[in-house]
Order: structure tokens, then C-alpha cells, then sequence
């Protein structure tokens, strides 16, 4: 495998406390160092910017300045990593407010392409979803057909040219205990040393 940049992005909007989203990013990034790849981090809690509400601002509004550098690293990488809670079945709004303000027209896809499927901006660049959820995932993958992360993975990075889109999806933390914990830890480190 051919040494990656990846940027690895905290999706966890509570930074004031350590989470398991924590941990896992934590293993994630020791991988890629022992694998040679380069990283930057990207912690979404501390970020503070507007919520978009028209669609007249999100296509032609400025994106807010503490923007602007998440958008210049999600150009320089080329593997990216979201690590996030299911809370309500879904990302949390705060990662989903800055998927709005990041993935604009002239960025994330080209303006006023005939074909939407033809307007990947990003394209050339892998993903991983790193998911963790109180339900067992086998759960959320088979029952509830993993909607969101769907969603996010052929809405949000497929439209805007992200191939492959992987997914780790870690349920029952509550259940996990320290065994557990340090299993996904373990996996974890692994992705991130291949760079996957």
C-alpha cells in the first residue's frame, strides 16, 4: 500500500470529555504513523461556525473563516476518516452543519454541470466511516439497513467523488468493557496502518 494522507476528522461534538470516538481515532492515528502515512487531525467540537439556513447561503454564501483551513485539508488528503456517534440515528448536527458548510458548489462538485453525476469535485480520494452506536450493529445494519450511514456514504462522499467509502460500525459500546474496548482498538490501529 502506498503511503496515504489522510485526514482524520473527530465527529464527536463533545470535547470535553473522552469518548470511545476518541479512542478509536486515538488507534487509528497510531496506525498510520507506524505505517508511514501522513495525518492531520481535525477535531470538529472545537470549530465554531453558523448553522446554514437557505439555500441562497449555501451557494452563494462565504464559506465562515474557521472553515476554510477543514477545506484545505480535505483537498490535501487523500484517504479521509469520520469518526462519529449514531445519536438519534443519525450523525450528529454538528458534524452534519459542517458537512454543509465544507461540501459547497465550486468545492465539493462543480457548478452548473449538466450531469450531477459528472460534477464530483473530490473525486480520486477513498473514505472510511468509523460509526459507534449503543444498538448492536448487526442491529442497525440488517433492521434499520444502516440508513444513515448509507445516506452519508452515497449522498454526501459519493456525490462528491469519494471512492471507496468503508465502513466500521461498532455497536453495543456499553456493553464493550475493556476486553471489548481494546479489540476495537486493536482493529482500529490495523486500518489505520494500512491506510484504509
Amino acid at each position: 500500500m502506498n503511503a496515504q494522507r489522510i485526514l482524520l476528522i473527530q465527529g464527536h461534538p463533545d470535547g470535553a470529555a473522552r469518548h470511545l470516538c476518541h479512542e478509536l481515532a486515538e488507534a487509528y492515528a497510531a496506525g498510520a504513523a507506524e505505517g508511514g502515512h501522513a495525518l492531520r487531525r481535525l477535531d470538529i467540537s472545537t470549530l465554531e461556525f453558523p448553522l446554514l439556513r437557505s439555500v441562497q447561503d449555501w451557494e452563494h454564501g462565504e464559506v465562515p473563516e474557521p472553515l476554510r483551513p477543514a477545506q484545505q485539508d480535505i483537498l490535501w488528503c487523500s484517504h479521509l476518516v469520520l469518526v462519529f456517534p449514531l445519536w438519534l440515528g443519525d450523525m450528529p448536527a454538528l458534524l452534519k452543519g459542517f458537512l454543509e458548510q465544507v461540501a459547497r458548489p465550486g468545492f465539493a462538485f462543480h457548478r452548473g454541470a449538466k450531469n450531477p453525476m459528472q460534477a464530483k469535485a473530490l473525486d480520486g480520494r477513498s473514505a472510511r466511516v468509523i460509526v459507534t452506536m449503543g444498538m448492536p450493529a448487526l442491529i442497525y445494519r440488517y433492521v434499520f439497513h444502516a440508513h444513515s450511514v448509507k445516506s452519508l456514504e452515497r449522498n454526501i462522499l459519493g456525490f462528491v467523488g469519494f471512492a471507496p467509502v468503508r465502513e466500521t460500525l461498532v455497536g453495543g459500546v456499553d456493553q464493550l468493557g475493556e476486553a471489548g474496548v481494546l479489540g476495537w482498538r486493536d482493529k482500529l490501529r490495523v486500518l489505520g496502518r494500512d491506510g484504509v
